[in-house]
């Protein structure tokens, strides 16, 4: 029967039914000895087992048995070869049983088969050490090791690798327990926490750290102008920085504790957080033992103490203060206290903590460090004082903004008031150190308490939470040589702790027995209430403390002796036997030891109320906050001394009681809450990286709990496995016929059955198998017996068959050797004796031979030395011959030689001899010449020859004076060209000024652009006179009308009376001639009339052509935008506006547009002429004179000529100087040629007036020639009442007209002309001086000066540009505006006076050469749809909004986009830029619109990436470029867009279908990544051929969610991912997706499968084996062979698989030393990191396979240093998930035509219309 399972209340308590020894912790550590083990386990004790024995060096020490166990001896001999024989009182004494080495370096302590201390030690060293494991499950603790080393684990690779995984998937990991935390928080909708603990170095603070950077990564909150999450983590370096500092065992101790809460919103992104402080050591900032620092921010701000800011705190070097120099240990190695300050500082600043309140806050500090350093003197024998020229009193008040005085009495007094009397009482030099020391620890307090409160209004939510996950970080169990009240309220907390850990775990255990099902026993766990009453219950340890400080004369001795009467009961208290001031506390780790000196002090923590008053009056508003804040819910752990007895009433709580409360607060809050345990371990205390002390590792496990989490697993069923797990592994252990695949738990009991005898040692759950601890082991021995003996049989087998085979071939062989050996040997001895024959012959030739030879080689030999010897001696007498011949030679030369020596000689003698004689004469004749110059007469003769010396120098004088002159020429002429040069010099520097005129010229066009508006005005004013004139023209026809007709009626009685009238036949003969003259005057009049027209058009043209040029001069190098972009192109060439008015009135039946002249001069003609007809007098013929009349043609062609030239030659100057003055512009040189096709432009239109006079000229005739057809002979009765001299007179009347407008006209544009130049120069100057003054800017502004100037001129140019353009585009709306209304006036002209207005330009049709001639061909389509615009929203609803894919996929692939092109190429045909704006725009959005509505459906994506991309393709095939027009017909060039240049649109499409291409990669990477990782690392072809290793409680078999999250079972999931792989190709090529695009997609999702299955295979041991690598290589071959099929391979996108493919092979290789270079070759893709982290993670699956040596893995390690050690990627461990390749969409051609392209019917475009 099942045992009911009491609750864990009924076993805690002082009620327990156990029965404690007087000694708990030898109860308890018995409990964690080998008791509880099960009693078969003797058997296990035979040779060659394993076992630990205790060491005391190492802790324990592996041994092997030597023989059996028997009679309580146990035979060990160790791995150094020493032997021992061990005696045990018992067997269940007997050294614990090793693990076997398939269970060493798992990730879970319990899944170990052996659970015991030594089996853990041993697993966490090996991990730590072998593989750089730091974490380590033990059920649900997660262990932490500090590394002392920067590991790259904390990546945001890393979590999003463990981000959607259940603890226990992979590896552990800190952040597996953030991400449980936060996943039950989402699934049970429950709060969490997180107790990090450890003693002070263990690394409990980075472990909360890292555990909140995940929080705030997974649940970073939507808005994104708080950022809470960052200010979250900014927080760190402030608290750092005030309550962290270095000790001996940690340089960056947290020297508090604190509770943070994380607040979520419903929708767990983070909205706020909560800190909580517990038991600052405050005691630290007045003291510090050797090796140690005070708190961080003191040495930071002597750090930067010269800065500029902080010079007036007068802060120095950090050993001129007493509070920071006791330690004598100032620095910390690699820790930089500057660099930390001002990051501390950007802490604050972003936390909102303003300059000022910073300021105030290092003012408080440095006065606390200044208030240290004050002396306090004695001044009698109970008094004490301060000197008053204490520099460090005098800054310490400054600081604190006090008045020193008053600091300086109350230091050294004390106030007591009794009754109504006040005294004030000295204090000896002690008690004021002590006041002192005490006033600086309770500022400090207050500072950080501050501090605290200020985070947390920075971290606050504004609504009310909905969840939250805790993060305790506090100190761990502390044991020193002295103990004191810290120490004591530290292992307080972790006893209270560890209590709520003991039954965290024990509910655990339940819970799982209880859900699945199975009968269990209850487990005797520790209980440690007993020590908590002791410390927290009445009479307790805290009550007497507290009841002692309430005493008068209370002291530390008498509240020890009363500990001693009281607390005698407790099992947990002692009395040291040598000592009367310390107690013993026997704590769940250990006993501690605690000296009571200083514990009443410290729970009072009283401070100088008169002190604090008086820093209640600082002028400083942080100083008096700090005091007068009252705590209305706040603990304050410091109270006030009183004054005097009568407030002891008022006394606030001690330090131990308010400890107590918010210890009890925590209890609370986490007892809410979801537990979760990271146990921070120390590994040495020397600080040495991957450096394991098993000595401190043990104690530490002890410590923290996690061997009571082992002792418990181990009391119950620690090893678990699911049915399935249990049976691939252990099935070799059955029959066949024993194994029923459709039930699978029966076949695991036949198994079990008949391996376990014991049903004690084994449950069957729901869906899990539990094991005693050692079971597994057990079956792990049986299987490995089952394998070793199946390993033998088949290799008996396979010997016997090699044996036998090689047998029977050596056998054969031999034979067969012996029949070859005999044939062999018979063929030998008769070639031996054909040799023998044969060889005496051959010698009987060979000696006759020789002998021949021989005689022949002695006679050649003696012939030979004969003919040498003869010509020796022949060479020999010719040689003597020559040598006698060459001595006589030499002979003859000899002697000549002597002979010219001695003459030469001789010579030479006689000419020395000569000279002697010679100079012996000169000395004599010198003699007398000296004697002759010393006469009177040799004087005179010198005397004249100096006489004429000084004549000629006087000569020499005159013409050296003359030159003189000349010289003085000379040098005015220079002076003269030097003028001159600084003229030309002037002249330069104008001639240089002259590169502004384009400035100038821009002026000038603005001023043009003001006169043509003016000029618009008056044209206004002129048609308002056309519609006045229009009317009367109307009233004229009428009139004109009636008198026809009457006319009509009197011809008619002419014609009757004909034959009456002969005697006028002479007369109308005249008249005939008369009419003909007439009508040639008429035909020369309209001609000049025509060539009048054409005046004023060009005119009007040439003020366009100005405008265009004042746009493109204003407009400058500006480049258009997509909205004006029509305009860009409708001024590429000066003659378009000139072509569209002539197709506009060509085309005016059509309701077309004209122009301006033709308008207004035909309606002024009909006004004009309708006037003089009213004022004519209608005669006969008989008045008529008989004379000639001669009518005289205005000679206005030759004026208009002239004043075309004057305008060309003015143009040309113009066009010369500026070209001149500004060679290199680029605008200037732009104007230019605009104006010269300005002149072009003019010399066309004369061409064309030529055209039109002919024109005229045959219309003339044309009439002529009507009029004889009408009239017959008799014309000149259209003429018999003189309307043709009146028709005559009338049209002279209106050429004076049109040529006093001209006239006016002419002037105007001169003036105006003249306004543009005198505007230009203006401008031209203005740009100088500007240029010069930018330049000046320039040269003496320096760094981000001229940028800044540049980039407001800019600025200001752009906008004056915009304003410019603005206006253009103003004046184009009027024109198109005036058009308009000149169309509507030339119709109404046609119905009035019925004359066709396109008359007057028919000319237009015979210029060929402006506009080409269109055929039109039966259904000659042209590739494009004609749309109204108020359709443009249905077209964009049907084909974008309302288009299905299943419909679209019926359609020519990218037909959507061909019909939107195809529309787009309307809009260009009709130029119509409004158009084809708000198409482009709505297609656009419309594609925007319809992704983000089905972002989710990969068929819509698809679809529109496709018709993005093809539409993208047809705007560059159909642009015009030529760099897109190779592979295009001729008549796919001819339909490219004429009008419009949408490059910029493009740009806009290939960023959608960017955007798009990433919202599929995304789709399919969310549709990919469930299936990757059963697909590729857990698909196995062969079913438990890679065998499961037994699992702990976080083993994936644990994991019961895991079912539920992924349902793909590995078996199917590989080909599931096939069968997806094989629908996104199929999805991509039904849509049209180019081919290009098709391998980038695959590229990408190939990378993703590869990031994601090797970051997973990084992170799980349990898959880095043998079998499993050759799994991985046959999964991944599937996915090659795919690409083969689908014809991808040859792209490269297999390439992106190979680093997963070389992690396969890595597991696969052999690692031996000899395949050292082969793996680092063969790896490549793989980085340092990723290799060395697969070696240590791999674990042999079967005892049959060998481990790594360390050694291999470190020459590896070498070796892999030699790569390119500059390369970061070899640094990182986990590849990027979120890495992406770029993007490109290669140019793709459409080979199909436009217009063959036809609407489909089931799409419901009617209103589109094929042209």
């Amino acid at each position: 029967m099942p045992m009911v399972i009491p609750e864990v209340s009924d076993y805690t308590g002082p009620h327990n039914s156990r029965k404690l020894s007087l000694d708990p912790l030898a109860e308890r550590y018995k409990l964690i000895g080998t008791h509880f083990w099960p009693k078969f386990h003797l058997h296990h004790y035979v040779t060659g087992a394993r076992v630990w024995i205790p060491d005391a060096d190492q802790v324990w020490r592996c041994a092997e048995l030597a023989k059996d166990y028997k009679d309580n001896v146990v035979a060990v001999i160790y791995e150094d070869a020493q032997t021992e024989d061990l005696k045990v009182k018992s067997d269940e004494d007997l050294p614990p049983l090793r693990n076997p080495d398939i269970l060493i370096g798992e990730n879970d302590l319990t899944s170990l088969s052996y659970l015991h201390e030594p089996a853990v030690l041993y697993n966490l060293q090996v991990r730590f050490c072998n593989h750089n494991a730091i974490y380590t499950y033990c059920g649900i603790v997660l262990v932490a090791i500090n590394p002392y080393d920067e590991l790259p684990i904390y990546g945001q690779d890393t979590i999003t690798a463990y981000r959607g995984h259940n603890m226990g998937d992979l590896d552990p990991h800190i952040f597996a327990v953030a991400e449980e935390a936060f996943t039950q928080m989402e699934r049970e909708d429950k709060d969490q926490s997180i107790i990090v603990s450890g003693e002070s170095g263990a690394g409990k603070t980075v472990s909360a750290k890292y555990a909140m950077r995940y929080f705030a990564s997974v649940g970073g909150s939507a808005d994104s102008e708080t950022h809470v999450e960052k200010k979250i983590l900014a927080s760190n370096p402030i608290m750092e920085a005030i309550g962290n500092a270095k000790t001996t065992r940690n340089d960056n101790s947290s020297r508090f504790g604190k509770y943070i809460e994380l607040d979520f919103t419903r929708n767990y992104s983070i909205m706020g957080a909560n800190m909580r402080t517990y038991l600052l050591e405050k005691s630290r900032v007045v003291f510090q033992a050797p090796d140690e620092r005070n708190y961080h921010i003191f040495y930071q701000l002597c750090a930067v103490a010269s800065e500029e800011k902080l010079k007036h705190l007068r802060l120095g070097h950090q050993d001129n203060f007493h509070y920071l120099n006791q330690g004598f240990s100032p620095h910390i190695d690699g820790v930089d206290d500057g660099a930390n300050f001002h990051e501390t500082c950007q802490a604050f600043n972003l936390l909102g903590i303003n300059d000022n309140s910073q300021d105030q806050i290092y003012r408080v500090l440095a006065g606390i460090l200044h208030l240290g350093n004050v002396i306090i003197d004695e001044s009698g024998t109970d008094s004490s004082a301060i000197n008053k020229n204490d520099e460090s009193m005098q800054i310490a008040s400054d600081l604190f903004g006090v008045d020193v005085d008053d600091l300086r009495k109350w230091l050294c007094h004390r106030k007591i008031v009794s009754g109504r009397e006040v005294f004030t009482k000295p204090l000896t030099t002690s008690e004021a150190t002590f006041s002192r020391d005490a006033l600086a620890k309770h500022i400090y307090a207050k500072v950080f308490d501050w501090i605290v409160s200020q985070i947390n209004k920075c971290f606050a939510a504004k609504t009310q939470p909905f969840r939250f996950i805790g993060v305790l970080d506090i100190y761990g169990f502390e044991t020193f040589e002295i103990n004191s009240f810290e120490q004591f309220c530290i292992n307080y907390a972790n006893e209270k702790l560890q209590q709520q850990f003991n039954q965290h775990v024990f509910k655990l255990e339940q819970e799982e027995y209880v859900k699945e099902q199975i009968e269990w026993e209850f487990i005797n766990f520790y209980d440690n209430q007993p020590c908590i009453d002791l410390i927290e219950s009445k009479l307790g340890i805290l009550v007497l403390l507290d009841e002692e400080c309430r005493m008068p004369k209370g002291s530390d001795q008498s509240w020890v002796e009363k500990l001693y009467d009281k607390c005698k009961k407790w099992d947990h208290f002692s009395k040291p036997r040598l000592s009367n001031t310390s107690f013993i506390i026997a704590h769940f780790a250990d006993k501690v030891g605690y000296e009571c000196a200083g514990f009443l002090e410290k729970n009072r923590d009283t401070v100088s109320e008169d002190c604090v008053n008086i820093l209640k009056s600082s002028q400083y508003p942080l100083v008096r906050s700090l005091f007068t804040e009252k705590a209305k819910g706040a603990q304050t752990k410091v109270k006030v001394m009183p004054a005097g007895p009568a407030k002891s009433k008022d006394m606030k709580k001690s330090v131990g009681s308010q400890f107590r409360e918010s210890l009890s607060l925590l209890m609370a809050t986490l007892n809410s809450t979801t537990p979760h345990y990271v146990r921070c371990i120390k590994p040495n205390d020397d600080k040495m990286s991957f450096t394991f002390d098993p000595t401190r590792a043990i104690q530490q496990l002890r410590a923290c709990g996690v061997l009571e989490t082992v002792r418990i697993s181990a009391a119950g069923y620690p090893s678990r496995w699911t049915y399935n797990e249990f049976l691939c592994r252990y099935r070799v252990l059955c029959n066949s016929r024993d194994i029923q695949r459709n039930d699978v738990r029966v076949t695991c009991q036949k198994i079990i059955s008949n391996m376990i005898s014991d049903e004690d040692k084994f449950k069957f759950g729901r869906t899990k198998i539990f094991f005693r601890a050692g079971q597994v082991a057990y079956m792990e021995k049986l299987r490995a017996d089952r394998l070793c003996a199946c390993g033998v049989m088949i290799q008996k087998n396979v010997r016997m068959f090699i044996h036998r085979k090689r047998y029977r071939t050596v056998r054969n062989a031999a034979m067969t050797i012996q029949r070859y050996t005999r044939g062999l040997m018979s063929r030998r001895r008769v070639h031996h004796m054909r040799q023998t024959a044969a060889a005496i012959k051959i010698q009987a030739c060979m000696r006759g031979w020789l002998k021949r030879v021989r005689y022949q080689r002695l006679k050649y030999t003696i012939i030979r030395l004969q003919s040498c010897a003869r010509g020796n001696w022949a060479r020999q007498r010719f040689e003597h011959m020559r040598r006698v011949r060459a001595c006589i030679v030499i002979q003859k030369h000899v002697r000549k030689y002597l002979a010219v020596k001695h003459f030469r000689l001789a010579v030479k003698g006689f000419i020395t001899l000569q000279g002697m004689v010679r100079c012996f004469l000169a000395r004599r004749r010198l003699k007398k010449l000296k004697i002759e110059a010393k006469s009177i007469e040799h004087q005179k003769k010198l005397n004249k020859g100096l006489e004429n010396k000084i004549i000629s120098l006087q000569q020499k004088l005159t013409e050296m004076k003359h030159e003189n002159n000349n010289i003085k020429a000379y040098k005015e002429e220079i002076t003269a060209l030097k003028s001159q040069v600084v003229d030309m010099k002037a002249l330069e520097s104008q001639l240089k000024g002259t590169t502004n005129r384009v400035t100038e010229l821009e002026a000038l066009v603005t001023k043009l652009t003001v006169e043509v508006e003016h000029e618009r005005g008056e044209k206004m004013d002129i048609l308002t006179q056309k519609e006045q004139a229009e009317k009367e023209n109307r009233e004229l026809l009428e009139r004109l009308n009636a008198e026809n007709a009457k006319l009509t009626e009197e011809l008619k009685e002419a014609q009757k009376e004909e034959s009456l009238r002969q005697g006028e036949e002479l007369l109308r003969r005249k008249f005939e001639a008369e009419k003909q003259q007439i009508i040639m005057e008429s035909s020369e009049e309209k001609a000049a009339y025509q060539r009048l027209l054409g005046e004023y058009n060009r005119l009007e043209q040439k003020n366009d052509i100005l405008e265009e040029q004042l746009a493109k001069v204003k407009g400058g190098t500006h480049k258009r935008s997509a909205s004006n972009v029509s305009n860009s192109g409708a001024s590429d060439t000066p003659t378009e506006l000139v072509r569209d008015d002539i197709m506009d009135l060509s085309s005016m039946i059509g309701d077309d547009d004209i122009g301006y002249g033709s308008v207004r001069s035909r309606m002024s003609e009909n006004s004009d002429s309708s006037r003089n007809l009213e004022n004519i007098e209608w005669e006969s013929p008989q008045k008529i004179p008989n004379a000639d009349i001669k009518i005289h043609v205005p000679e206005r062609l030759q004026e208009l000529e002239m004043e075309n030239a004057k305008i060309k030659d003015d143009l040309n100057r113009l066009r010369k100087s500026i070209a001149e003055s500004e060679p290199h512009n680029n605008q200037v040189q732009e104007f230019m040629k605009q104006f010269e096709a300005l002149q072009d432009e003019l010399e066309r239109r004369r061409e064309e007036c030529i055209q039109l006079r002919t024109v005229l000229a045959n219309r003339s005739s044309d009439i002529r020639s009507l009029t004889e057809n009408s009239y017959g002979k008799d014309v000149d009765i259209v003429n018999e009442d003189g309307e043709l001299a009146v028709a005559y007179q009338t049209q002279k009347q209106v050429n004076r007209q049109l040529e006093e407008e001209l006239k006016t006209e002419k002037m105007r544009h001169k003036e105006t002309e003249s306004e543009y130049k005198s505007e230009l120069d203006r401008l031209r100057r203005d740009n100088e001086r500007q240029q010069k003054l930018l330049s000046q800017n320039l040269s003496k502004g320096g760094g981000s000066h001229p940028e800044a100037l540049l980039q407001s001129e800019i600025m200001r140019l752009t906008s004056e540009n915009l304003n410019l353009q603005g206006q253009v585009d103003s004046l184009t709306e009027q024109l198109k505006k005036y058009k308009r209304t000149l169309k509507a006036y030339a119709r109404k002209l046609k119905e009035a006076s019925g004359t066709d207005p396109t008359d007057l330009l028919d000319v237009a049709n015979n210029e060929t050469d402006v506009m080409p001639v269109i055929r039109k061909k039966e259904r000659d389509y042209m590739g494009m749809f004609e749309y109204d615009r108020s359709d443009e929203m249905q077209i964009i609803r049907v084909l974008i909004y309302e288009l299905k894919p299943r419909v679209a996929v019926t359609f020519l692939p990218g037909l959507p986009a061909y019909i939107l092109f195809m529309c787009i190429r309307h809009t260009d045909h009709i130029n119509d830029d409004e158009k084809v704006r708000s198409l482009l725009n709505n297609i656009v959005n419309g594609v925007k619109r319809v992704i983000k509505k089905r972002h989710e459906d990969l068929d819509s994506t698809v679809l529109w990436l496709s018709n993005t991309l093809r539409l993208l393709h047809n705007l560059k095939q159909y642009s015009g470029d030529k760099a897109f027009q190779a592979e295009n017909t001729v008549k796919q060039n001819e339909q490219s867009l004429k009008n419009f240049d949408l490059s910029e649109y493009r740009q806009v499409l290939s960023d959608i279908a960017v955007w798009i291409y990433n919202g599929v990669i995304k789709l399919m990477e969310e549709k990919v990544q469930p299936l990757i990782v059963p697909s590729i690392l857990e698909h196995e072809a062969i079913a438990g051929l890679s065998g499961n290793k037994p699992g702990g409680m976080r083993g994936r078999a644990g994991s019961v969610a895991r079912e539920l999250e992924s349902p793909v079972e590995p078996q199917k999931a590989l080909d599931l991912l096939l069968k997806e792989m094989t629908q996104f190709y199929r999805t991509l090529a039904m849509f049209g997706t180019d081919p290009e695009l098709i391998t980038q997609v695959f590229r990408q999702i190939f990378y993703f499968i590869c990031a994601g299955s090797l970051n997973n295979l990084l992170l799980r041991k349990d898959m880095c084996h043998w079998s499993k690598g050759m799994q991985i290589r046959y999964n991944l071959s599937h996915l090659e062979q795919w690409t083969r099929d689908m014809r991808l391979h040859e792209s490269g996108v297999t390439e992106t698989l190979a680093p997963i493919i070389q992690a396969a092979q890595l597991l696969q290789a052999r690692k031996t030393d000899d395949d050292v270079h082969s793996i680092c070759d063969m790896c490549d893709k793989l980085s340092v990191s990723q290799i060395i982290k697969i070696l240590n993670l791999y674990t042999p699956a079967d005892d049959f396979e060998e481990r790594v040596p360390i050694s291999f893995i470190h020459k590896i390690q070498t070796k892999l240093q030699e790569r390119a050690e500059g390369e970061q990627a070899q640094a990182t461990l986990l590849m990027n998930t979120k890495f992406a390749f770029p993007v490109r969409f290669p140019f793709n051609p459409s080979s199909i035509h436009l217009e063959d392209i036809e609407l489909p019917d089931s799409l419901s475009l009617s209103m589109l219309k094929k042209v």
